[in-house]
Parts: C-alpha cells; sequence; structure tokens
C-alpha cells in the first residue's frame, strides 16, 4: 500500500480511470450503511464526470453528482426514489458473485482502520467488500483505502493485508453513529410475541427495525444466546450486559452501526467475528445453527404466506437483503424458525398489510410463523386452506377480516 495525500488519489484515480480499457463509465465500489468513506468519496467522485457507484444500503451522505449512476442491491435512504437509480435484484448471498461476472469494478473503496503490523481492519462493514477487493485485484482494478484511526479494529474478513490495497489516504473524522427510536406500543406488542418463542439457547438474526429491537428487549432473561446475523447494533449489548450471551462463542455478524459505546465495545474485542457476506448469509452455514431464529418484517403478506419487502407498487423499496437467505436458512436449523414480524395495518398507507394476493415480486415466503400485533399466526405444516384462516383470524386487523375472508373463498382458500 502506498499512502498518499487526498489530492494525489484523486488524481491517480483519475488517471486509472482514463485508461481505455475502463470504459467511459467506470463502476466505483465502496462501503455502504454507516461506514462509508464520503470523506474520500467526494473529491474522488467529483473529478470523473461519469460513474456508476455501487453501495448497499446507502445513506444520504454519499456524494451523487450528475454523472454518477447510484447502483445496488439493496436500496437505501440515500438512493431510494433516485431518477438514475440501477437496481440490481439479488438475494445479499449473492452478490459477491457479481463481482467477478456482470458488476465488475474498475476502483474499490474502502473505510478502514489504520495500518498495524502490516495489516488494516474493515471494522464496521465488512459484508461484500472482500470479495470486490478480490476482483479488483484480479482484473487490475485499483483499491483505496480511507485510512481512520476511529475506526475499530474487528476481526476474522475483516483483517487485510496491505498488500491487498493499493493507495491508502489517512483521514481523521468521527464515525456515523446511528440512534434507533424507542419501539412503538405496537413493536413492543409484536416484539413479545416473538420473544416469548425464543428458549435458552437460541441463535438470533435480527434485521433492522422496531419489532427486532423490541424482540431483544424481550429476551434479556435468556441465557446462551448466540449470534449469528448479517448485521447488529446496540440491541446485541444489550444483551451482553444482560448476561444473556454465551460467551463461549464468537459473534458473527457481516456490519455493525450503532451507538459510540457499541463501537468502543466492538473494537479489538475477539469474541466479535466480522464475516464475509458468502458466510453470514449462506442458507448452509445458517442452517447448522442451533435454534436458528431469525427475525424479518415486510410490507405485504398474503394469503398464500408470500411476503413482499421489496416494492411499494413499481417502485422498489429496498430489495431482498438477507430475508430469503435467513427464512431459507432458519427454516432448515433444527428447532429453528423463521418469523415474518409486521404490523398488521400501515399507518401511512391506511390499508391492511394481510393482503389476498401480493401484486409485486415475492421477496419470501414459507415462513415458521407472522406475527402482528393482532396475534401469531403459524404456518409451518399447515394446508393453505389453514395458513390463510390462521392469517386471517391470529394476524390480520380486524376492520380487514371479512374482506379476508371474501377474498378466501375467491382464491379458493375457503
Amino acid at each position: 500500500m502506498r499512502v498518499v495525500t487526498p489530492a494525489q488519489a484523486v488524481r491517480l484515480v483519475a488517471q486509472h480511470c482514463a485508461r481505455a480499457e475502463v470504459g467511459a463509465t467506470p463502476r466505483v465500489v465502496t462501503s455502504g450503511n454507516f461506514a462509508s468513506p464520503v470523506t474520500l468519496l467526494g473529491p474522488l467522485l467529483g473529478e470523473l464526470p461519469a460513474a456508476r457507484l455501487h453501495a448497499l444500503n446507502a445513506q444520504p451522505d454519499l456524494p451523487v453528482h450528475d454523472g454518477v449512476v447510484p447502483e445496488t442491491t439493496f436500496v437505501g435512504p440515500g438512493f431510494r426514489r433516485h431518477p438514475r437509480l440501477s437496481y440490481v435484484p439479488c438475494r445479499l448471498s449473492m452478490v459477491p458473485r457479481l463481482f467477478h461476472g456482470p458488476l465488475a469494478p474498475d476502483v474499490v473503496v474502502v473505510h478502514t482502520t489504520t495500518p498495524r503490523d502490516g495489516q488494516v481492519s474493515l471494522g464496521l462493514e465488512v459484508n461484500v467488500l472482500p470479495a470486490a477487493i478480490e476482483a479488483a485485484r484480479e482484473r487490475g482494478a485499483l483499491v483505496v483505502a480511507q485510512l481512520n484511526p476511529r475506526m475499530p479494529w474487528t476481526f476474522g474478513d475483516a483483517v487485510l493485508p496491505l498488500d491487498a490495497i493499493d493507495l491508502g489516504v489517512e483521514v481523521d473524522v468521527p464515525l456515523t453513529t446511528h440512534t434507533a427510536p424507542l419501539p412503538g406500543d405496537d413493536a413492543r406488542l409484536i416484539g413479545s410475541r416473538v420473544a416469548a418463542e425464543i428458549g435458552d439457547g437460541a441463535t438470533l438474526q435480527a434485521g433492522i427495525g422496531e419489532v427486532p429491537d423490541a424482540t431483544i428487549g424481550g429476551v434479556l432473561a435468556r441465557r446462551g444466546l448466540r449470534i449469528w446475523t448479517e448485521m447488529f447494533s446496540d440491541g446485541v449489548l444489550t444483551l451482553e450486559k444482560a448476561g444473556a450471551l454465551d460467551r463461549g462463542t464468537p459473534l458473527r455478524t457481516s456490519f455493525v452501526f450503532g451507538s459510540q459505546e457499541l463501537y468502543d465495545w466492538v473494537d479489538d474485542n475477539p469474541r466479535v467475528q466480522m464475516l464475509r457476506t458468502e458466510t453470514t448469509n449462506s442458507p448452509a452455514q445458517i442452517a447448522r445453527q442451533p435454534a436458528m431464529t431469525s427475525i424479518n418484517t415486510a410490507l405485504q403478506v398474503d394469503l398464500f404466506d408470500q411476503a413482499n419487502a421489496s416494492r411499494i407498487g413499481t417502485r422498489i423499496y429496498s430489495g431482498f437483503g438477507g430475508q430469503t437467505d435467513f427464512t431459507v436458512g432458519a427454516s432448515h436449523s433444527p428447532g429453528g424458525c423463521a418469523f415474518m414480524a409486521l404490523r398488521s395495518w400501515h399507518p401511512r398507507a391506511d390499508v391492511s398489510t394481510i393482503v389476498p394476493l401480493v401484486d409485486e415480486p415475492v421477496t419470501s415466503f414459507q415462513h415458521g410463523a407472522v406475527v402482528t400485533e393482532q396475534g401469531i399466526a403459524w404456518m409451518w405444516g399447515r394446508d393453505e386452506r389453514e395458513q390463510a384462516r390462521n392469517l386471517i383470524e391470529h394476524a390480520a386487523h380486524p376492520c380487514a377480516r371479512d374482506d379476508l375472508r371474501e377474498e378466501a373463498r375467491a382464491l379458493g382458500l375457503a
């Protein structure tokens, strides 16, 4: 790795992208979520008249000028509703393969620690980045690191040798923190219903949002819990303080975001193993975890137990993410269960979230149970008529039940 100034890095990246074999619109793959190297990305992208910027769950601080095409397999608030958005449908476990094929990178820009013993750590965001770096090395693309002393040192697949990186740029900037809102009444009720089904020794995967956070709050008295997930936030630290976690088992995840207290806790903590997405999201690996319990959410669930978590009408909202991977993996785990947790009524749209038949592409299906503030509708092992009946009677909002019963008859489910 060659350490250069920001201006030198910008010039060298621009020269690299001007090479004939790169093409008119180079692809820049970067860290997403709350670990994007924004300090470096701003001037770097500003020097490129055109580029495709690939980032997962991009936040609003990413610099996207008129020549930049935002590209992603999971849409975050920074790219959502963008008129030039290029959304590539893909399960998160499969995204790394794209970098060795149709989404080959020309430049990879990552946010790392400063060097230590000939290595750096990707810190809070591993995710699909090791695959992007490997693809870049194979094809002579450029790998650039924003070296930040404030980035926590994490272990596992986060650790990279310096020769995996071409250019390093030293910065000293605060990390972006995230404060989750307190769960509302409905979320707490849903979370308590899911928590009641989780026993000692279970392995947890909880997505982002109020319901997973509320579920964490309901299992503080459990013991021997394990973590196998694509991400975690401050809820895991809460479990640690409560003594709920199995301290003999590593906490395995692919990225982390939350408070500064959380970042301080994961820093140099050998129990936290940051793994690449191909591992954390492998359904086969997930299925090997004891009593694997996944908790995800959706925009809609229909009477055939199909969930739409990706689209609002024709507009992409998020994407597959890891929901499909964990639904399949947890369903195959001995003693495991895939919970689909959501409110029964969408407050903004003022419509039922339990619908007769989803019109949008399906994100996941065949869950263990669908949980709302109304109750738990068990799906596993029931025939399709009983599934529909359980959804109507135990998960749907009372205002929607009569209409759903009528639609069920029309669909041959009653």
